[in-house]
């Protein structure tokens, strides 16, 4: 899987939303959230869930085999 794929969609619902006030509701600055979703970044697994947070997504993991 494609990393920038993920944070182009993550970007493209930040914009939706408004990223001034997603950044504030996140606790980032709005450079670092800008930053944190350019494609090419290694965004903090932190900085990622506080963002997927303010964003009302949930983030989870399952097994590939069962």
């Amino acid at each position: 899987p494609d990393p920038d794929v993920f944070l182009t969609a993550v970007r493209d619902v930040a914009r939706a939303r408004g990223m001034s006030q997603l950044a504030k509701d996140a606790g980032l600055g709005r450079e670092s959230l800008y930053k944190a979703l350019t494609p090419g970044a290694k965004p903090r697994y932190d900085t990622m869930l506080k963002l997927l947070h303010a964003l009302g997504v949930k983030l989870s993991a399952s097994p590939i085999h069962s």
